[in-house]
């Protein structure tokens, strides 16, 4: 509605000046072509031509009336509000309203406009004050028709098209407010198990919580200066990735497991912010956190120009588990984000064997370009040093 505000804005200098433009055409295309009927008074086309300019501009009192009784007053009380009776019932009125005004403007408006503004023409070719009532009736309404009609389906076009943009502002407003709620519920379930972590190795091994403290440093500075943007690096989030299970390894010693297939170059794409971290995070959670003996993962991503396949698995417990029954609020949640951020641009596919749980992510990036903020980065390093 902002790109074109003469069509839809509701100011007052936009509305008056798309009133003023649609009756200038109205009363022109009249005059222009009510000129070629047959003269009444013996006239030439271009002789008829101001007299039929005038007659149109009188009898556009008329279509007015009509026009702005049908937008303003039967369309939003009745129509719009699924009251069709009365809808037409009142169009009735409104066109015998309207035709008895056009029937008075040609009995009493025109012929003393004609004779005012045509003094020169006033015995020869407007002898009759008078005008026949047929013939107002006529007149008024010849037009009245097309334009009321015309008018009344303007109206309705502009208030549906006004409806379906405001019905979607409100699913992008909708859709960036789930997106915010399901962001928010990532980042304190994470930070408080990474906590617990580094609390229960604060109380033994000094060097390895100070080693915890850098790794979520990193990870919080991820957080709160980069997924605020809609789309981040894939090297920063595959980097985030790889800090979070360096903090899980080592709560692990040497125990658990780990093989890690990742990329060192992704090409400039970009992948929107925390959507791989709580598929990884549910592996700890669901998956390693239960066993005893022998923990394990596996994470391979590979690249094919804007398309991402990520294959994670790990093992889990034989004994039956109820955490197991459901993935979590972490999967769900890339769930939701998958179908609002890469609508027809994924595919997740979920299994939960027996004795190992195996993601599979088919996804479409963006790739974009980074030469600018490179120069940015070199020219801040350039000063620092």
């Amino acid at each position: 509605m902002n790109k074109y505000p003469f069509i839809f804005s509701n100011e007052p200098r936009y509305r008056i000046r798309r009133h003023l433009a649609f009756w200038l055409f109205w009363w022109m295309f009249q005059g222009f072509l009510y000129a070629f009927t047959p003269a009444r008074f013996g006239l030439t086309y271009i002789q008829r031509l101001p007299v039929s300019l005038v007659e149109s501009a009188v009898f556009l009192v008329a279509h007015i009336f009509l026009s702005y009784m049908l937008m303003y007053f039967v369309l939003p009380r009745y129509l719009l509000k699924n009251r069709y009776l009365l809808t037409g019932f009142w169009v009735l009125v409104a066109f015998f309203a309207t035709a008895a005004i056009s029937s008075l403007l040609s009995i009493f408006a025109v012929g003393p406009v004609l004779r005012f503004i045509f003094p020169f023409w006033a015995d020869s070719k407007f002898p009759d004050a008078r005008y026949p009532f047929y013939l107002g009736l006529l007149a008024g309404l010849r037009g009245g028709i097309t334009i009321g009609g015309l008018a009344a389906a303007i109206k309705l076009m502009k208030h549906w098209y006004i409806k379906e943009q405001r019905n979607l502002q409100l699913q992008k407003e909708n859709a960036e407010s789930q997106l915010q709620l399901l962001k928010a519920q990532v980042h304190p379930h994470f930070l408080f198990n990474t906590l617990n972590n580094i609390y229960s190795h604060t109380q033994d091994v000094a060097p390895v919580a100070s080693q915890l403290v850098m790794g979520l440093s990193d990870m919080l500075r991820f957080m709160l200066y980069e997924c605020n943007q809609p789309l981040v690096p894939l090297s920063k989030e595959l980097t985030l990735i790889w800090d979070y299970i360096t903090l899980e390894k080592i709560r692990y010693d040497e125990q658990f497991d780990i093989h890690l297939d990742i990329p060192t170059e992704t090409n400039n794409l970009h992948i929107a912010p925390l959507l791989l971290l709580p598929l990884v995070e549910n592996c700890f959670k669901h998956g390693a956190s239960n066993m005893l003996e022998q923990p394990w993962l596996s994470m391979q991503v590979t690249l094919k120009e804007d398309v991402m396949e990520m294959r994670l698995m790990n093992g889990k417990p034989k004994e039956p588990n109820h955490q197991q029954a459901s993935f979590g609020i972490g999967i769900h949640n890339v769930r939701k984000r998958l179908e609002l951020l890469y609508p027809d641009k994924h595919v997740l596919k979920i299994m939960n064997e027996e004795e190992v749980f195996v993601v599979n992510l088919s996804l479409q990036l963006e790739r974009l370009n980074t030469t600018r903020k490179k120069e940015e980065a070199t020219f801040v390093l350039t000063t620092h040093d």
